[in-house]
């Protein structure tokens, strides 16, 4: 198991509300200086436009940094998961993470294992898993389902409890029902406040720690059903816009990201 950081936990600080945007070597040197081991380039479109030479650039960097390397995408139509296995070839990533539902197409749980089933051979011959992340858009059970349909040691889940909330699942039902079956692991923590005038709820982010994440729960879950399995646990943050602006986001961005790896290098 490795610790590392995703491109998430730089959402502010790479966005267009910066002055001048993060990079991606900046990312990568930001995660090695905070202890990270890993680092997923998650949802980050830029990288879909970088031809060998940058993408051999960014491997290289990982490399001298000391970091591995992971990919994360949307979608499973078989050409867009080909076209990022043969990125994961150039980085030298071993896990692409990805989601079943991308606007314009929602496949059903049979659709899904079809077209799984076409793409997933291709991974195993690579040696590079594929992990279906669990979110609101689609029922847990129904995720595990597709799992199981396609039935391959290079199919898994990543495991993100959070996301499922809205879905109104509890996370300690979504970590039961996945744990058998988690390749990856997204830590990030979460909670209800009251909005003003106790006029409903915000549901958001909050430091590793502070909310109804059962860090220990989950962990302890996963290791039992996957005994002897490599799961690295990825930091993310689901941290609001601050009213003060972007510095105070983005120095509240990088606190949050700091206290996460180091809890979770703490709890080694």
């Amino acid at each position: 198991m490795a610790y590392g950081i995703s491109t998430y936990a730089y959402f502010w600080r790479h966005s267009a509300r910066a002055s001048r945007p993060m990079t991606l070597t900046e990312m990568l040197a930001d995660t090695a200086e905070l202890g990270g081991q890993v680092f997923q380039i998650c949802d980050y479109a830029p990288i879909e436009a970088y031809d060998r030479a940058q993408l051999a650039d960014a491997r290289a960097t990982a490399h001298d940094l000391g970091l591995e390397l992971e990919l994360g995408t949307r979608g499973i139509r078989t050409e867009h998961l080909a076209k990022y296995l043969d990125m994961a070839g150039e980085l030298g990533v071993t896990l692409v993470r990805s989601m079943l539902h991308v606007p314009g197409h929602r496949p059903d749980p049979a659709e899904a294992t079809a077209l799984l089933k076409e793409s997933v051979p291709r991974y195993e011959d690579a040696g590079v898993t594929l992990g279906l992340e669990t979110y609101e858009q689609v029922a847990t059970d129904d995720l595990v389902a597709v799992v199981r349909g396609v039935d391959s040691d290079r199919l898994g889940v990543v495991l993100d409890p959070g996301n499922s909330v809205a879905r109104l699942e509890r996370p300690v039902d979504v970590v039961t029902a996945t744990a058998a079956h988690v390749v990856n692991i997204h830590v990030k923590d979460f909670a209800f406040s009251r909005r003003d005038g106790w006029v409903g709820f915000t549901y958001a982010g909050t430091p590793l720690g502070e909310g109804l994440l059962n860090y220990d729960g989950m962990i302890a879950a996963v290791a039992a059903a996957r005994p002897g399995r490599r799961i690295n646990q990825i930091v993310e943050h689901w941290l609001p816009w601050q009213d003060e602006g972007y510095d105070v986001t983005a120095r509240l961005e990088h606190q949050w990201t700091q206290h996460s790896i180091n809890t979770l290098l703490r709890s080694e």
